[in-house]
């Protein structure tokens, strides 16, 4: 069976756009102001475009596509994309409605799978390695992840 193991925790910092309902769904586009990547073997800071592009189906579900590039401490640039699952629980509408109570990890299903791209050497690792995300939401709003890596058990 494989493990996750704790790799980096990041909170991206998001500005909310209501494009409204469409024939697919509710989309929102949260952009991306800024943001911190810590870890271990990974620290870093957001840096350039980057955005979360929202659809809310009829289950209220949230399927998420989001992109951006992250710098890290020894100015190597790693582009993030992943796409995930939110469930949008009364206590998560209420954040995104500017609420001042935060989501825990568990609160509601809330996962993504971040697929990390580089053409740096030192951190090649990334572009071989599966990775799982825990979301949460807090006032800002600011979403923040646990990502795990894959690892063979």
């Amino acid at each position: 069976m494989p493990n996750l193991v704790r790799e980096f925790l990041y909170h991206a910092d998001l500005v909310i756009h209501d494009v409204g309902a469409g024939p697919f769904g509710q989309r929102t586009i949260a952009t991306v102001t800024g943001g911190e990547l810590t870890g271990e073997r990974l620290k870093g800071t957001m840096v350039g475009a980057g955005a979360d592009w929202l659809l809310v189906g009829p289950d209220g579900f949230g399927r998420l596509d989001v992109r951006f590039t992250f710098r890290t401490h020894d100015e190597a640039l790693i582009y993030v994309q992943y796409f995930g699952l939110v469930e949008l629980t009364p206590e998560l509408t209420a954040v995104l409605g500017g609420g001042d109570t935060p989501t825990g990890y568990g609160d509601q299903y809330f996962f993504t799978q971040p697929r990390l791209e580089t053409g740096d050497e030192r951190y090649a690792w990334v572009n071989r390695t599966l990775f799982l995300g825990e979301g949460r939401l807090l006032p800002g709003p600011r979403v923040e992840y646990r990502v795990h890596r894959v690892e063979n058990g």
